[in-house]
């Protein structure tokens, strides 16, 4: 099988991604931090070394960078932890589900007012985001990446704007963290996805948090830390961790953040040249609908012919091929695109992919046309 499917998650893992995983499970397989005994001191400080080094990668402090369980579970902290009642969110049309199914829960049940930017050309601009903005905004949520198109959103210009005021910004860094660098100083929350553009192992994410970024715990329970209390300790990054935090995926993180320092910025050009080739080999294929137009994320788009993407996508997999389609957990998109029906294919391309890859796939797109 060749693996078109990076966006979902990264089918490459570098050795010492893995190698850290196994040595943590054969070695460490302890509670960091929740004792006393030796093993448990290691782990803490293992853990601790992570969260100092994904802080130096994101530009926060070590203190406000707050391991989750995946970047689903660093926006739902960050969205129901930020809430304010009879307060305003500011987010678009081409967010993933993890961002629109909290707000529209908030919005549902009366706490919040929403207020969901429209794409124009296919676009979000900065001026259709900042121009939604109402005296009770407390929040901007968007993301970096579309995960459906590979899209830019303008999230620097609207950080830029939003800096010295109360308002806080919320972007989704799932299809960003490892491939783009930003000022991270204009996010006042970042939500990351290890196993993706990074190349670390699934089960563990990160929360930055800018200091006008105070948010409250969600998840209550053990901390290691003022025990004799049954309230919620309020201290970071403790009182947004309760329980058994996953240290074997907190180590593959580690290592991860090491190799995407290393190597990150030659492996997201090298996905831009595979994502300009695809693109452009697409668009010149008849009865090929494409609707990505920045391919340099690696994330293309497209409907073969009539038949719907699950369709297209079920005659790749039996090709070789590893795609996605459907609607991608991002409905409002789709309706904006005009493929509620149908969806869209979605290949996402890796750094272990190759030229000659692209050129098989397009051979079998050639021959679902005849």
């Amino acid at each position: 099988m060749i693996y078109f499917d990076n966006s979902s998650s990264t089918f490459f893992k570098p050795s010492a991604v893995t190698e850290s995983v196994r040595a943590a499970l054969l070695h460490l397989p302890v509670n960091a931090g929740r004792s006393s005994h030796d093993l448990a001191i290691k782990a803490a400080m293992a853990l601790n070394r992570t969260r100092n080094n994904a802080a130096r990668f994101f530009g926060c402090e070590s203190e406000r960078t707050i391991f989750t369980y995946g970047c689903t579970d660093s926006l739902n902290l960050a969205l129901f932890g930020s809430a304010k009642r009879n307060g305003h969110v500011v987010t678009t049309a081409f967010e993933h589900n993890s961002v629109l199914r909290p707000l529209y829960r908030l919005h549902g049940d009366g706490l919040i007012d929403l207020t969901v930017v429209a794409p124009r050309d296919g676009e979000i601009r900065a001026e259709d985001v900042l121009s939604a903005i109402r005296r009770n905004t407390y929040l901007i949520a968007m993301n970096c990446v579309s995960n459906v198109t590979g899209c830019h959103l303008p999230v620097e210009k609207v950080g830029e704007a939003v800096k010295s005021s109360p308002i806080m910004l919320l972007c989704d860094g799932a299809q960003s963290a490892g491939y783009r660098k930003y000022d991270y100083s204009l996010f006042d929350m970042y939500a990351v996805a290890p196993h993706k553009g990074l190349h670390g192992p699934q089960g563990v994410g990160l929360l930055t948090l800018s200091d006008k970024a105070n948010i409250r715990p969600t998840r209550l329970g053990g901390t290691g830390t003022m025990s004799q209390s049954v309230v919620q300790p309020l201290e970071l990054p403790e009182a947004l961790e309760s329980g058994t935090l996953p240290l074997p995926s907190i180590l593959g993180l580690n290592a991860a953040i090491s190799y995407t320092a290393a190597h990150g910025e030659a492996d997201a050009g090298r996905i831009a040249m595979l994502g300009r080739y695809l693109l452009s080999r697409l668009k010149s294929i008849k009865s090929v609908v494409v609707y990505t137009t920045d391919p340099t994320s690696g994330i293309i788009a497209f409907n073969v012919g009539s038949m719907s993407s699950d369709e297209c996508a079920d005659k790749l997999n039996e090709a070789g091929f590893c795609v996605r389609s459907g609607l991608h957990c991002a409905p409002l998109l789709h309706k904006s695109f005009g493929t509620l029906d149908k969806g869209m294919v979605r290949a996402s391309l890796g750094v272990d992919n190759t030229f000659s890859q692209i050129d098989l796939f397009l051979e079998a797109i050639e021959a679902l046309l005849f």
